[in-house]
């Protein structure tokens, strides 16, 4: 039982995911998140979305900061299920895992907390990865499957250190030229409760299986706004399992085809096409040893990004 609210609420979607989301609740524990002040100042809500069989596990039965909650109708769009979280949600920070299937590093809600405490109105981005050697999108088609990625879990020996995930991981596709360039999306945001309400939340009309878009569409509204500030996690990750899920379990050619679809509704709603939010990040928090690497390819491919193109991050000449 909570003695009193939490201060953050992080809204997890999943589907269908019987192996991947209990590493993701694991992830997402007191026991595996680390130096927290107060293990009380979180709640994870799991919105099962029509799921079949439903999820049931331990932890839904047993931790306090986890609160399941079933969508026996739900549509194929993890919209409605994001919005109907946010507003179950007890906490004044909240934050959106649109994909269940996603392990975060240990240091996560740590530095959220921290952030929300230095800034006033932060978008929070913590950068995509894949595990594998490459994205699952072309890895797949090489081999890799759910045995390769058990095996590579078990070698760095998760959980005992979650920032190992780095040294089986490689960035995904929304954030391929890294974390000081613009990335297309989180996979893990987070913001104040008065600025998703401000942003009408997730846009429902993404009514396409897997919400097409819907993900790059609150996260570019989101950074976008004129008085926020994007802060991104450069020493922390959110690793994707492969799990078969609409955009990284599919052949190249399919894939492309979908993205086409996906954009094509994009522009229907939006009235513009496809473009990454152009603001510049804000670094903050301690860089683990594994995580260097992926900070030194930052610096060096946005120095080459902006040479290139003339001009600086925030898109003036």
């Amino acid at each position: 039982m909570w003695f009193r609210s939490p201060k953050l609420s992080i809204v997890v979607i999943a589907y269908n995911m019987p192996r991947e989301l209990p590493r993701t609740l694991l992830s997402l524990t007191p026991g595996y998140q680390r130096r927290l002040s107060d293990d009380r100042s979180y709640e994870v809500l799991l919105m099962d979305n029509g799921s079949l069989p439903p999820f049931e596990h331990r932890l839904c039965r047993s931790s306090q900061a986890i609160r399941c909650h079933r969508i026996a109708e739900a549509p194929p769009s993890p919209a409605y299920a994001l919005n109907l979280g946010a507003r179950m949600a007890k906490g004044d920070i909240l934050g959106f895992i649109i994909d269940g299937a996603r392990l975060l590093t240990p240091g996560v809600i740590r530095q959220v907390m921290s952030v929300f405490m230095a800034f006033p109105d932060p978008v929070v981005a913590v950068p995509g990865w894949h595990l594998g050697s490459e994205p699952q999108q072309r890895a797949v088609q090489k081999g890799y499957n759910q045995e390769e990625e058990d095996r590579l879990l078990a070698e760095i020996r998760w959980p005992e250190d979650g920032y190992r995930l780095f040294d089986i991981g490689v960035p995904a596709l929304s954030c391929r030229d890294g974390c000081l360039a613009p990335m297309a999306e989180s996979n893990a945001i987070f913001l104040r409760r008065r600025s998703f309400q401000e942003l009408h939340g997730f846009d429902e009309r993404f009514d396409l299986p897997g919400g097409g878009l819907v993900n790059l569409d609150f996260y570019y509204r989101a950074v976008s706004r004129t008085d926020s500030q994007l802060v991104v996690l450069p020493g922390e990750g959110s690793f994707h399992q492969l799990h078969g899920g609409v955009s990284t379990s599919i052949a190249q050619d399919e894939n492309e085809r979908r993205w086409s679809e996906w954009e094509g509704q994009y522009r229907r709603l939006t009235g513009h096409p496809f473009q990454h939010a152009r603001k510049s990040p804000i670094l903050f928090g301690e860089i683990p040893p594994q995580a260097l690497p992926f900070l030194a390819f930052s610096a060096n491919r946005a120095q080459q990004i902006y040479s290139d193109a003339g001009r600086e991050p925030n898109g003036e000449s």
